[in-house]
């Protein structure tokens, strides 16, 4: 079952420190540039991934191909994919041994859910990480920085 109470949403932001970005863009208008960028302002490791934009740097980070060239634990895998390719992509993080998947907002995909789930993930659907950090007061993360 999808994370729904803040408790729990609230334990998985404080306990993560590296989040990977499935879909960040490298246009400042998108919303996974926003995103991206409020999270690394949070004290958070933000790990870019986009085939299109591969070996480019964003906002100080390298851009990955996909989830497995990254080599570092993840903690959470935050998708902006089209709804069509959130299962691709929830698999991918369940081959990286990610700890939790993120769905943003008006993305919901219960059959990928359930294998990242089943996979021991933690999950949260129809969500924006960002939102869910001011929302709950999640304090920026102590020495760390981008």
């Amino acid at each position: 079952m999808p994370l729904t109470k803040d408790k729990d949403i609230a334990e998985l932001l404080t306990a993560a420190r590296v989040i990977a970005v499935v879909g960040a863009s490298d246009r400042p208008n998108r919303p996974s540039y926003g995103v991206m960028r409020a999270l690394q302002d949070h004290g958070y490791r933000v790990l870019p991934v986009n085939p299109t934009i591969t070996g480019e740097h964003l906002n100080g980070e390298f851009v990955w191909r996909d989830l497995s060239q990254i080599g570092v634990p993840i903690d959470i895998v935050d998708i902006f994919r089209r709804p069509g390719a959130i299962g691709e992509a929830v698999d991918q993080a369940i081959l990286a041994g990610a700890k939790a998947v993120w769905m943003q907002l008006g993305v919901i995909d219960a059959d990928a859910a359930a294998r990242a789930e089943a996979a021991g993930m933690k999950v949260v659907m129809d969500h924006c990480i960002k939102i869910e950090l001011h929302r709950l007061g999640i304090a920026p993360i102590e020495g760390a920085g981008h």
